[in-house]
């Protein structure tokens, strides 16, 4: 029977294929899944930025606003000249190019047709870039690579396309127990006390309330953490390494944990992705778990404790943008041959970027959480 071969590098296959990447890796991807809400009014922990995506360019610009702190004039004294001037902090994120690929051998190795080896590349590199967003992602979240053994990307690395990690400020970090990295000891693990401290950190924060010294207005300049808005009630995230949700299980104990799962099941607008999946939920925070939280080695007095960095999420706290390939997608589809036609490659390729948002040389819109975090089958 006859059959049917697009050839290698054919026109229909190429746009097909990226198609296909532009939509499976996204499913795939845990943050852009779940976290990721498009435009400047969108409620979620990740805004995705499109301008660059059929316009040329390399870098995306974005402004925050602060918030008006202005006392108002009484009866009828004068307003003017005592108008309060718009302040505006702008951040911004760059993009790039990421490329992978797969050598998919010699005609007597593969003895497949091409659609096979297509699919085979397909499935294996939408499932490499998920996994790619995702550490870029709790990489940039973090401001660290950390030590997770089972990244793709090595120890060292430090971003790309002239967006670094930026380590949290002091404003944006709190240590397990109230302590710090150098004080961190092995019993300073993950409570649920940890999770009400975050909350009422994050409603005080900015504003001016009450940091400043008697005499001040107390404003200090660092933007409110603003919570996601699912169906008029307002939620944070906090997204857990396993260690710290074996920590956090069993600190609750049975019916403790039993309730954080009511909590959510029973959530006005539990129908929005940022629950799905979720363990439960606790003071309106969502409790989600990820193995690809970043890890640590180097914590406590000794500078030998493990420690994870649970990320306290809020809106708008990291940005995304992407750059078309030219093709009109997200992602670009590449075969070529080698070795005289013997060898078929297969690449895939996006043109993007990933940046923590922050604003003054502060973040917004997230908080880190580092405690102490085991393996619980290691003595």
């Amino acid at each position: 029977m006859a059959q049917t071969i697009i050839p290698v590098g054919d026109p229909k296959a190429v746009k097909k294929y990226s198609a296909f990447l532009a939509l499976d890796t996204p499913k795939k991807s845990w943050f852009t899944s779940r976290m990721m809400g498009y435009g400047e009014t969108a409620s979620m922990p990740i805004q995705m930025l499109n301008e660059l995506e059929n316009d040329a360019g390399e870098q995306i610009s974005f402004d925050l606003t602060m918030q008006l702190k202005m006392q108002p004039v009484e009866s009828d004294d004068v307003l003017e000249n005592k108008e309060e001037k718009l302040q505006f902090y702008t951040d911004s994120v760059k993009i790039d190019q990421l490329r992978i690929g797969v050598n998919s051998g010699g005609k007597m190795t593969r003895k497949r047709t091409v659609h096979k080896l297509r699919k085979i590349a397909r499935a294996r590199q939408s499932e490499l870039w998920s996994r790619i967003f995702d550490e870029l992602f709790f990489m940039y979240g973090s401001g660290a690579r950390g030590v997770n053994a089972d990244f793709v990307y090595k120890t060292g690395y430090s971003g790309f396309a002239g967006n670094g990690f930026s380590v949290p400020d002091a404003e944006h970090i709190q240590y397990a127990g109230n302590t710090t990295k150098g004080t961190l000891a092995a019993t300073d693990k993950m409570v649920l006390l940890e999770v009400d401290k975050l909350v009422a950190k994050a409603t005080m924060m900015g504003g001016g309330s009450g940091g400043g010294s008697a005499g001040t207005d107390g404003n200090t300049q660092t933007p409110q953490i603003q919570p996601v808005k699912i169906e008029g009630e307002d939620h944070y995230v906090l997204v857990l390494n396993p260690w710290q949700v074996f920590d956090l299980r069993t600190a609750t104990g049975a019916n403790g944990w039993l309730d954080i799962q009511k909590a959510l099941v029973t959530a006005v607008g539990k129908k929005s992705s940022i629950f799905t999946g979720g363990l439960g939920m606790h003071n309106r925070v969502v409790l989600q778990e990820h193995k690809s939280v970043v890890r640590f080695s180097d914590y406590g007095s000794g500078g030998a404790v493990l420690a994870a960095r649970a990320l306290f999420l809020g809106e708008q706290a990291m940005v995304c943008a992407f750059g078309s390939p030219g093709t009109g997608l997200r992602f670009g589809w590449h075969e070529e041959t080698r070795d005289n036609g013997n060898q078929l490659i297969i690449t895939s390729s996006t043109i993007m970027g990933v940046k923590k948002t922050t604003y003054n040389g502060k973040d917004y819109g997230m908080m880190a959480l580092d405690t102490a975090a085991t393996d619980p089958t290691v003595n």
